[in-house]
């Protein structure tokens, strides 16, 4: 088992704590083998990040991938830029509050997801990558959700321990839609 995956945006969108959650959970709390690998454009807040997080039960060879399984997007640059990385079957969740491109594919699963207004409605926008986070544990429990949360209360709740409630509540907003979506879309391939 192998999860090869993209988070990518611009900067101050939260892409490398993302990242940093899962890798982090995955090597702090599973026996998996995990590399994390960030990326960041010449420009700082607002200029392009991403990062590759591959989570495996053997030795991983690459850090980076020509070809992805699973890919968070956060904007439309990132989409034109990566879009094409995506395994033909592979998972897509992008920010619809950002990526405003229409998204076509004819295989693997797309999930849209209105991050800003979820982690809004948590609490402070700026959780958004959080809810994304949430979105792919849910839709493919590649880590213990539990453990998911322990490591965001350790590495970001240490210093602001007050927002772990918000940081909670949109994590597991993301955790249920990206549940949800899967079994959806495993409904609907079992009706064809």
């Amino acid at each position: 088992m192998e999860h090869r995956i993209l988070i990518a945006g611009f900067g101050g969108q939260g892409v490398m704590v993302a990242g940093q959650m899962l890798a982090y959970t995955a090597c702090d709390t599973t026996d998996l083998n995990v590399t994390y690998f960030p990326a960041y454009g010449v420009e700082q807040r607002g200029g392009t990040a991403n990062c590759t997080v591959t989570i495996s039960d053997e030795s991983i060879g690459e850090v980076k991938s020509a070809e992805y399984d699973y890919m968070i997007i956060m904007n439309d640059d990132s989409m034109d830029k990566f879009g094409g990385t995506l395994s033909k079957d592979g998972l897509l969740i992008y920010n619809t509050n950002v990526v405003k491109q229409e998204v076509k594919r004819d295989s693997g699963i797309t999930i849209p997801v209105p991050a800003v207004d979820i982690a809004t409605n948590a609490g402070s926008e700026k959780s958004a990558n959080l809810v994304m986070t949430g979105v792919i544990v849910g839709a493919t429990e590649m880590v213990p959700k539990e453990n998911v949360m322990d490591t965001i209360h350790k590495k970001l709740g240490k210093k602001r321990p007050e927002l772990n409630p918000v940081n909670d509540k949109a994590f597991l907003a993301g955790y249920e839609l990206g549940k949800a979506a899967v079994t959806k879309e495993s409904w609907k391939e079992a009706e064809q």
